[in-house]
């Protein structure tokens, strides 16, 4: 791929954060700096997806707007008596980012969308998983700037991870820091 061609994050990531996480963390050998793998975009809808039908159709509709790429609808694998939950019912859609799509996506959330989000204090660092992989939740796709807000039949929230290569905490942390992810002081806040 041609270097003008190439998303501006990713263009950032190779030409400053990597030689900044090499001197940060010491790395011998340049395949230890850690990267990104992938972005996995989840709506959970649960019982709003067996009251309606609709409701799964028009939530894979927003992802898929959100994203650029189709959604994969999930199913039920179990049933549970307690939530009248079948087996093979729909109640949720997700998809995964790779490459040049997570990049622009990242760009955009980063740059766009979370500067949208109402009274916004920052994400917690705290929400690692122990493996350098961030994942955090928003309350409402309204603030990707895709979503028409006239168009919206419900307000749904949705669960971003971005999967990495760090070993640690810290070593995800400050490579999503240095990506410009806006993270409060406190721990605590959200989108």
């Amino acid at each position: 791929m041609n270097k003008k061609d190439m998303p501006r994050l990713q263009k950032m990531y190779n030409d400053e954060i990597k030689e900044k996480m090499q001197e940060r963390f010491n790395f011998a050998n340049p395949m230890q700096i850690p990267g990104f793998t992938k972005v996995v975009l989840n709506m959970g809808l649960g019982k709003e997806a067996m009251d309606n039908a609709n409701n799964v159709t028009n939530a894979q509709a927003q992802l898929e707007l959100i994203s650029g790429q189709k959604c994969v609808v999930v199913k039920a694998k179990n049933s549970i008596a307690g939530f009248r939950l079948r087996e093979g019912m729909p109640i949720g859609v997700f998809t995964t980012l790779r490459n040049d799509r997570m990049w622009e996506f990242l760009d955009r959330l980063i740059n766009f969308s979370l500067p949208r989000v109402r009274d916004f204090r920052g994400l917690s660092p705290k929400a690692f998983d122990g493996r350098g992989n961030y994942n955090f939740g928003i309350e409402e796709q309204a603030i990707f700037p895709e979503i028409d807000v006239d168009k919206i039949d419900k307000f749904r929230g949705m669960n971003i991870t971005i999967v990495t290569t760090a070993k640690t905490d810290e070593e995800g942390y400050e490579l999503v820091k240095a990506l410009g992810m806006p993270f409060n002081r406190t721990g605590r806040g959200g989108a």
